[in-house]
């Protein structure tokens, strides 16, 4: 997957856009999101709105002379897909430092590792991406390990969810983490048999790691940025959801936008720490109308694979409830403020006591505002007595398909299967008038349209794995996937009556696949190629014949 997605970057046309004007799509299925009319033959743009969508011969008659004619040779085409739940800077940087997303043992990490300090003799190494669940050890990786792969380095490599990280023995030493550290609220340090850390930070311990791996500085960022830019493109996204933004990073996604190095949506929820200007002014939007500012993102608990979710009962596997991230008085006083400013709220919620938690506290701030449109992202585990809360609060679910069918090797064993109907209910929302906006979280998963879009339709792993632990109840339709990918984020954002839909008037944002999502069978969805995607009316990636 990793190669095809690589490949389609390198054989694209052009990452910059193309002169404003008129373009006609046509030449495959479009699929418009319209209920009233769900396909048609032809959309024609000018300059950043749709024209006229529609038959093919009426498009051309009211096209401009010296129309960009766009054949789709048999594609098929469908409003801009948007990822509802991402982290852009991180996407980038993952491309730029040691990817561990494809390892598959700890022998395989140690031995990317010592490639890794080879080829890089000096400094410290960061890297990010691994994830334990599959691999056959069974246990999360330590300091050994990274000892054993580069002796005396500083290591640190986060694992995919961001909510744990291993370090090895000198990082540890120069954090100053020994035996007689006390974990800091809402964290965890893991130890061996000999009461030593094992190098294992579990969510708020990773803090104690601050400066022991240098930040990257704003040339890094930058080139970060542009290259999560390029990348999404090149896999069809004409938008994403940034969350946990930093003041510093948004600074620089404006300046890149400004300067035309920068060419798909984004709308930006901050982390707490850089978001005096959100709760001051509320939601805003630079010049060039990509980059917004929707509202703060906040953690209510940690994450189901390392054990930090919060859960009503103990967990099926270990001793514990999980973590609460965010002290309640810190976190009604954040949502306070937001609601004065008109700023939506964000927050982070796996496990069934952490999503309830986040509805006892949305319900207490809004007093009844269904029209505030506070989002809880991944809202993966959620009992039975709170699943219909969402829609009576007016709380959109934004959930990730691809945890799903990663998780589900895992959670039977996390939660019992008591509670695994519990589990990302996609289906279950739906069906209760819940608004799911879909995304991928990346750099947690790969951050690819065609994963999420399989996962929600199909939920079954990538290489065709489910059982009944899977609940395969809970896949959605066609339609509903299209729509949980493309009018649900544009909803999300308060933008539906300019973007979702392929309709008159609305903003030209379009995503074009070789293959016709709507109609393949699903394995034939993960091998479908992004062929063009359009942002504002503009061509900002186009594959080659």
């Amino acid at each position: 997957m990793r190669r095809i997605l690589l490949a389609a970057l390198l054989a694209a046309t052009s990452l910059a856009t193309a002169n404003a004007g008129d373009i006609l799509i046509h030449g495959g299925p479009i699929h418009t999101g319209v209920d009233a009319a769900p396909t048609a033959q032809a959309v024609l743009i000018r300059d950043d709105r749709i024209l006229f969508v529609g038959d093919l011969k009426s498009a051309q008659a009211q096209a401009a002379k010296g129309a960009q004619d766009i054949d789709l040779k048999g594609a098929a085409a469908y409003p801009g897909f948007v990822d509802a739940h991402a982290h852009l800077t991180g996407i980038g940087l993952r491309e730029l430092t040691l990817n561990l997303d494809q390892v598959k043992s700890v022998a395989e990490l140690v031995a990317m590792v010592k490639a890794y300090a080879a080829a890089h003799p000096d400094g410290a190494i960061y890297g990010r991406g691994w994830i334990e669940t599959h691999w056959p050890e069974k246990r999360f990786p330590n300091r050994a390990d990274l000892d054993a792969a580069a002796p005396g380095r500083i290591i640190v490599l986060g694992r995919s969810d961001g909510h744990a990280s291993v370090a090895s023995s000198a990082a540890l030493a120069k954090a100053r983490i020994t035996a007689a550290t006390a974990a800091p609220a809402g964290g965890q340090i893991l130890k061996g048999t000999d009461g030593q850390p094992d190098g294992m930070l579990i969510d708020h311990a990773q803090e104690l790691l601050e400066g022991v791996i240098p930040p990257p500085g704003e040339a890094l960022k930058r080139e970060a940025l542009r290259k999560a830019g390029q990348l999404y493109a090149s896999r069809g996204w004409t938008g994403i959801d940034n969350m946990s933004v930093m003041a510093d990073d948004l600074a620089l996604l404006r300046d890149e936008a400004v300067k035309g190095a920068f060419h798909i949506r984004v709308d930006n929820y901050m982390d707490p720490s850089g978001a005096a200007e959100v709760l001051a002014k509320g939601p805003t939007s630079d010049t060039t109308g990509l980059i917004r500012t929707r509202g703060i993102k906040l953690y209510m608990d940690g994450a189901l694979g390392s054990r930090g979710a919060a859960l009503l009962e103990p967990y099926s596997d270990a001793e514990g409830l999980g973590l609460i991230l965010t002290p309640r008085d810190q976190g009604l006083a954040l949502m306070k403020q937001a609601k004065a400013a008109g700023a939506q709220v964000a927050m982070h919620a796996i496990g069934d006591r952490g999503n309830r938690l986040v509805l006892d506290w949305f319900d207490e701030t809004l007093a009844g505002d269904k029209a505030a449109r506070w989002r809880i992202e991944h809202a993966q585990i959620v009992a039975d007595t709170d699943l219909p809360r969402f829609a009576k609060l007016g709380v959109i679910a934004s959930m990730q398909p691809s945890h799903a069918i990663g998780d589900l090797f895992f959670a039977p064993a996390r939660l019992g299967k008591h509670r695994l109907h519990e589990g990302y209910r996609w289906k279950d929302f739906l069906t209760a008038g819940v608004v799911v906006a879909a995304g991928s979280d990346a750099p947690v998963e790969v951050g690819d349209p065609r994963i999420e879009f399989y996962a929600a339709v199909h939920r079954h792993s990538l290489d065709g794995f489910a059982n009944a632990d899977w609940h395969l109840d809970e896949a959605v339709t066609r339609a509903q996937a299209l729509k949980m990918l493309t009018l649900a984020p544009a909803y999300a954002v308060f933008r539906e009556k300019e973007l979702g839909t392929l309709e008159v008037g609305k903003k030209a944002d379009v995503t074009a696949f070789s293959k016709d999502l709507m109609t393949v069978e699903p394995k034939e969805i993960l091998t479908a190629q992004p062929v063009l995607t359009v942002v504002d009316g503009k061509v900002v990636f186009q594959r080659q014949p």
